[in-house]
Formats: C-alpha cells, structure tokens, sequence
C-alpha cells in the first residue's frame, strides 16, 4: 500500500521539521518548505494526498496560497495551521475549501494524526462516491441504451404479431367477427384468430399464454403457425369434434418443450346447418352467449394445453339462433375490473355482454380503453349474427 504524501507548508524551521519528523515516523511521506511560492511549485511537480498549511507566514499570504492551492488542486485536502484564537481567518479558510485546522502549538502528536488520516478518510469517501456516481451514471446509460433497442425489438415485433391477427371486423357467411387486444407490455400472449377451413365451414378461437412478455409472445406465433397448418391438414371428423383439434395442439406445444402452456376456446361452425362444435382447453372466463334478452355462459370443462401428454378434450356441440352474440375474453378482464369478488366480475361481465352488441362500447363499458396499462395481457372477441 502506497504512504500518503503529505506536503507541509510552514516558514518556521524548526516547528516545520518537527512536524515532519514525527509525521515521519508515523509513515508518512512528508515534502517540506518554507515558502509559499516554492510550495506552489512543489505541489505541481509532485502531487499531494493533503497539505498542511501555516496560515500567517512572512513572505506569503496564507489565505491568497490557500485559494490558489485550493483552485489548483480541488481534490487535495488542506489543513490550515493557525497561532492565536482568531477564528475569523480560520472561517474565512474553511470557506476557500479547507477541510479542517489545527492551534499551535501542535504538541499532541495523536490530534495531529487524527486530523490528516480524517481529512485522508473523508477525500477518500469522495472519491469513491464519485467513482460511484461516474459508473452508476455509465451503467444507467447503457441499461437505458438497451432498454431503447429492447423496446425497438419489441415494437417491431408487435408490428409483427399485429400483423398476424385477422382482420377485425370480417364477415362470413352472414357472421361478423371482430377482436380487440391490449397487451400488458409491447408483446401479448394472448391472440385469436378466425378463418375458414372448408366451403361452409370457418373456425375461431381465443387463446391466452402463460407468462407475458417475448417469451409468451413466441407461443402466439406458433399458435398462427398452427392455424395455417390445420386449413390444410385437418381431418374432417375434427370439424364436428374441434377437442380433436386441440388434442393435436396439445402435443404439438409438448414436443415444442417451450415451457409455457395456453388455455383456449375454440368452435367450427357450419354455415349450412347453421351449428356450432366447440371445444374448452381451460380457458376461463367461459364465452358469454346471448339470445335475444338472455345471456348465460358457455361452460365445457377442459384442461390447459401444453402440460398433460394425455389430456382428452370435450367437444360439445348446438344448434345457432337466427339472431345471437358470442362473447369471448381472456382472464386478463377481470384484472381490470373494480368488483371485489370473482362472482361479482363474471355477473357484470354477463350483464355487459348481453346489454351492448358492439365490442367498442362493449370494452369502453368493461374499462378497456385505449392507453389502459393493463396488469395483464387482455383479448376480447365477438362473434355475431342478426340484430
């Protein structure tokens, strides 16, 4: 370890080397002079830990070296030395940057070393709380630099999973289905999707993904992978048995092993028959039908893709009214929602569904605004025909 170099500044010889060589002894390096000028030049070409200054010398002004000491070498304690009980030079010294004084005679050798190693200590702390401050500073500019190409990515990639949904509002065959998603951060690990498969026959479905972020987000593509694939690859049993569908997604998100699992409502409708196949893979809320005044839920139990290698899907199946509604949400609603209980939000979430046929005024009405900073990602589709 390096010894503090300490420069002492006094035009009395013998008190200066006195000084000195106890400081000395007690390891210090110490550089002497007795003029102020030299003590200048001595500061510049070797630069000390702290400087020890006599404030009334003969040939120079002790304030005047001071403040000129003190400008020069802003990160360098100086301790004034001082004769007499005149505090008014010691305040007007300890305003030009000293950091500490000392009455002579300095007799007690141990109030001495106290004073250099308190001055060393707290210059040291300084020092390192701005080393701190430098690399806190340098460490939040880059964090915020990736924070900027992170939210860059993940804009893109909302543009790209945007681009994935379908069009909303869409027709066919006399339904209209339209969607709304609000993702909690820039990705959504919910999505839906609605296509049709045969000539009379169309597909939709709402999904909800574990987790939330990128991550969850990549599931979503595999999800709209997998609707491509099943327009071509579907047997024609599934169309009236869509828990056959989700038996195939089930081992498809198994052997994907991405750790995540999605709960999901799909149906196939027949256009011709004018009947709807429906399977649930847990996804809760159940959709909410509405049939003229009255609504009620449509329950199928099922358990949640991707974590049961076994797992068997219901299909459930019913014939369509003229005129209904069909309502669809991710968990993330009631997340929204002001109800205390869960008994509460699924009644109003009923109530809303079945008093509003528009999903605008349907979300407006459920609190999901546009700019809603939701605690979690939330999906609503609506499927409907007549009125």
């Amino acid at each position: 370890m390096t010894c503090p170099r300490l420069l002492l500044i006094d035009d009395l010889g013998s008190e200066r080397e006195g000084l000195a060589s106890r400081l000395r002894e007690r390891g210090f390096v110490v550089d002497e002079t007795a003029s102020g000028e030299n003590a200048l030049a001595l500061a510049e070409s070797h630069i000390p830990d702290l400087i020890l200054c006599e404030l009334h010398m003969v040939d120079a002004d002790g304030l005047s070296m001071l403040e000129r000491l003190t400008g020069d070498l802003p990160d360098v304690p100086l301790i004034v030395i001082t004769e007499g009980s005149d505090m008014s030079d010691v305040m007007k010294a300890l305003r030009l940057g000293a950091a500490d004084y000392l009455w002579k005679p300095v007799v007690d050798l141990d109030v001495l070393i106290h004073a250099v190693e308190s001055a060393l200590e707290r210059t040291r702390l300084r020092q390192e709380n701005s080393r701190f401050k430098q690399e806190l500073e340098a460490a939040n500019k880059q964090l915020q630099e990736y924070l900027e190409e992170l939210q860059q990515d993940q804009r893109a990639g909302r543009e790209v999973q945007l681009g994935m949904l379908p069009p909303t509002p869409m027709a066919i065959d006399g339904f209209r289905l339209q969607h709304h998603i609000i993702p909690s951060l820039f990705l959504s690990g919910d999505f839906v999707d609605y296509f049709r498969i045969t000539d009379r026959h169309f597909v939709f479905f709402i999904a909800d993904v574990s987790g939330h972020g990128a991550s969850s987000a990549f599931v979503t593509v595999l999800l709209k992978n997998f609707s491509r694939r099943l327009r071509r690859e579907y047997r024609p049993r599934m169309l009236d048995a869509p828990g056959e569908v989700l038996r195939w997604l089930n081992q498809e998100l198994l052997e994907s092993q991405l750790d995540r699992h999605v709960t999901m409502f799909m149906g196939i409708i027949d256009c011709q028959d004018d009947r709807l196949a429906y399977a649930n893979a847990g996804h809760f809320p159940a959709p909410v039908l509405v049939v003229g005044t009255e609504a009620r839920y449509l329950e199928l139990p099922g358990k949640p893709l991707g974590l049961f290698p076994d797992a068997r899907f219901a299909s459930a199946s019913m014939d369509l009214p003229e005129q209904f509604r069909l309502a669809l949400f991710s968990d993330g609603v009631f997340e929204v929602m002001s109800e205390s209980s869960l008994a509460a939000k699924e009644k109003r979430l009923m109530d809303a569904a079945a008093a509003i046929a528009n999903l605008t005024d349907l979300c407006t009405d459920l609190g999901l605004t546009p700019g809603l900073e939701a605690p979690d990602d939330v999906a609503c589709l609506l499927l409907s025909r007549g009125g």
